[in-house]
Formats: C-alpha cells, sequence, structure tokens
C-alpha cells in the first residue's frame, strides 16, 4: 500500500471534536492543563509519540501488515515510548516540527520503526510473543504486552532500563529494589557490593561490568502492573484511583480499551479518558540519507480522543516511570495517599514479599528445591508453612 488507509474503528472514532470548553482541569500524564487557555491540549502532539498500525512491516513470508491484531502491541510502544522520552530527553522536552531533531529522538525512533532489527518493532513484539503463547497475528492483552515489553528491554543496552510487571495486584517495594540497584547485595545490608549478578523478576540484571560510579546509580525503572478493575465492566469504586494515578509525574499512561480495540490512555478532564487511537493503517517510514526522519506521522496532529471512563474495559495495565529511586519513593508515597482517599485502591504496595507467598522465580530456586524440608530450613523455621506460586 502507498497511501494512508482508515479501519472501521478510526473512521467510528474519527469525529474528531475540540475540548469542551470547561473549568475542569485537563490531566496528562502527571500535568495539569487548562481546557479554556490557548491550545495547550490541543499541542499533544509535542510530547507523546504516536504509534498507529503500519503497512509492509513484517518482510519476508510473515504478514505484510498489522491491521487488524497489532493495536495492543501499537499501545505498548506508544507507553514504552513514553518512558524512552522521559528516559533520555526528559518529562519536559517537546517536539518541534520541521526542525532538526536531537540524536537522542533519532535514536528513540529508531528503537521502533518497522524493521526486524529494532530494539521495540512490531516484529520483536511478535517475535518475542511466541514465547507467551501468541502466534503471530494474535491479538494480544495488556499482561501479554506487559510481559514481552519486559522481556525486549534487557536487550537494550543503550536505554538500560529496568522492566518490572508486578503481578498478582501487588507491587513489592524490595523487589524493585534489587532490579533496580542489582549491585547491592540487601541480604548483607544496602551498601554491599554483590559479587555476582541476580536473577530478578525472570531476567537476568546486573550482567554488565560496572565502574564505581556507576554502582551508585539507580536503573531507571518503568513499572507495569496489570489489573482487572472490574469482571465486564470497570467497578466504579475504581474510578478515583484510576484518575490518581493519571496526576503522578511519574505516569507513563495506561494501555487498555475495549475488547479487541485497544488504546492508549494518556488522562483525564471530568469523567472522560483522554486517548490515542492506534487505529490508522499508513506505510512503514525509514530514515532519510542523513539519519533523519520524515516524523510527522509519530505525533498525533489533532486533538485526542476521549471516551466515558465507564466505557473502558475492565482489563488494563498502568505504567510509570521513575527516574531516580527519589522518584520511586516519592511514587509510593503518593499510592499510600491514594489508598487511604475513597474508592478501592487497584493494587497493594508492601515493602517485601509475605514470608507465606513466595513465588519460584523470586527466590530463584530449581524445582528440585521445592519441597518443605527444605524450605523449612531455609527460612529457619521449621514450624512455617510455605505456599510456591508457579508462574
Amino acid at each position: 500500500l502507498s497511501t494512508a488507509t482508515l479501519t472501521y474503528d478510526s473512521l467510528r472514532f474519527g469525529e474528531i471534536e475540540d475540548f469542551p470548553e470547561t473549568s475542569e482541569p485537563v490531566w496528562i500524564l502527571g500535568k495539569q492543563f487548562s481546557a479554556l487557555t490557548g491550545n495547550e491540549v490541543g499541542d499533544i502532539e509535542g510530547y507523546v509519540l504516536w504509534f498507529v498500525n503500519g503497512c509492509d512491516v513484517a518482510g519476508g513470508t510473515g504478514p505484510t501488515s498489522d491491521t487488524g491484531w497489532g493495536c495492543m502491541l501499537r499501545c505498548g510502544q506508544m507507553i514504552l515510548g513514553q518512558a524512552l522520552i522521559c528516559r533520555h530527553l526528559g518529562r519536559d522536552w517537546r517536539w518541534s516540527p520541521g526542525q532538526r531533531q536531537r540524536a537522542e529522538y533519532i535514536s528513540i525512533l529508531n528503537a521502533f520503526i518497522d524493521k526486524k532489527d529494532s530494539y521495540y518493532s512490531i516484529h520483536q513484539i511478535a517475535q518475542m510473543g511466541v514465547g507467551e503463547g501468541k502466534s503471530i497475528g494474535q491479538w494480544y492483552g495488556p499482561n501479554t504486552v506487559a510481559q514481552v515489553l519486559k522481556k525486549l528491554a534487557v536487550f537494550d543496552s543503550w536505554s538500560r532500563l529496568a522492566v518490572h510487571v508486578a503481578m498478582d495486584n501487588t507491587v513489592v517495594i524490595e523487589e524493585i529494589k534489587r532490579l533496580c540497584m542489582p549491585w547491592l547485595d540487601f541480604d548483607r545490608g544496602a551498601c554491599a557490593v554483590s559479587e555476582e549478578p541476580r536473577e530478578m523478576n525472570g531476567d537476568l540484571e546486573g550482567a554488565c561490568a560496572l565502574t564505581g560510579e556507576e554502582t551508585a546509580l539507580w536503573k531507571p525503572l518503568v513499572l507495569l502492573i496489570p489489573l482487572r478493575l472490574g469482571l465486564s465492566d470497570i467497578n466504579e469504586a475504581y474510578i478515583e484511583p484510576l484518575k490518581q494515578c493519571f496526576m503522578m509525574p511519574q505516569s507513563l499512561g495506561v494501555i487498555g480499551g475495549k475488547p479487541n480495540s485497544a488504546h492508549f490512555f494518556i488522562g483525564f478532564v471530568g469523567d472522560e479518558l483522554i486517548y490515542l487511537d492506534p487505529h490508522t493503517t499508513q506505510p512503514a517510514v525509514d530514515p532519510t540519507e542523513d539519519g533523519q526522519f520524515p516524523d510527522d506521522s509519530y505525533h498525533c496532529q489533532h486533538p485526542p480522543c476521549r471516551m466515558h471512563i465507564c466505557e473502558l474495559d475492565p482489563s488494563i495495565a498502568a505504567g510509570f516511570f521513575c527516574q531516580t529511586e527519589d522518584d520511586f519513593d516519592d511514587w509510593c508515597a503518593q499510592i499510600r495517599k491514594v489508598s487511604n482517599c475513597r474508592g478501592l485502591p487497584m493494587f497493594e504496595l508492601v515493602d517485601s514479599q509475605p514470608s507465606h507467598l513466595i513465588t519460584a522465580d523470586v527466590l530463584n530456586l530449581t524445582p528440585d528445591f521445592l519441597d518443605s524440608d527444605r524450605l523449612a530450613r531455609f527460612f529457619d523455621s521449621e514450624d512455617e508453612e510455605f505456599e510456591i506460586l508457579s508462574l
């Protein structure tokens, strides 16, 4: 295909409306805007990458388009793209159309272009999804995309992200700090440097040789939290906590949508969610000879879409980015504050994994270790009963 085409969904949502003139604040990825002041909200294309379904993307003998199955994969690209912007350009960076772009920005786009060797291309996501039980061309849910992005980030030596997927509606602070500071031996004290890399969150981390200065640093964290906020519809008790997530400066947005129709949610105004819709098909983009990109199509140059929050499918994944340990500690404080507000907490935040509820991957245990006698000796408590969860 040589021209952009529109799917049924993009036609259905094609009635693009300007934001209503309301005094209610507009919250987008941790920043507050006013719908009454100039073009603040209309400038959304300046700070969010927009990835849409593409044609001529697979090459070889595979599919030549991700239309009809790739919308959740594209939403995964958008939430991770926002993380890379925060990582390399900062949250206050803005895109300036028609100008020569920074090298870091070009490198970010290169990580997502529809080529097999790009870190986070549609090819890499689809291929890695096979290991999650999803054949190429099969529709993904939010949790599958989160797991795939975690695996792909291991190979991104430029960004050196620590991607953690919090399962069972629980965020364990100790697990995350082990992941983001793998060179520290928490068992011997916070300042002890581990001699060997640990396996954490299912992946080997900290395997690269580090200088003394680097060991004092925190690996930037991308925290993805798959959630189910109801059975067939969102439980209204979760609405306010969900809104609060968009107000946090660490927010990367939410991936979700409706059954078989995924969106990237970036904020809210009143009781409406604000989102970017990937259901527009356009040709794959190649860099120019000087390394620059014809990058207009990577930015949504019309007001983002809106939908009532009660229309949201209850299966979502919320994303957060913490550049430093202080960012993470601040996020934890905000989550605890939100948990004390009205509504139900969307997930639990705990300091450490309860000893009666542990996972084999967290302990890095082999199957022959998983018997009650050896576990009792491991925890130095013969009377304690332990439940091992198989992932």
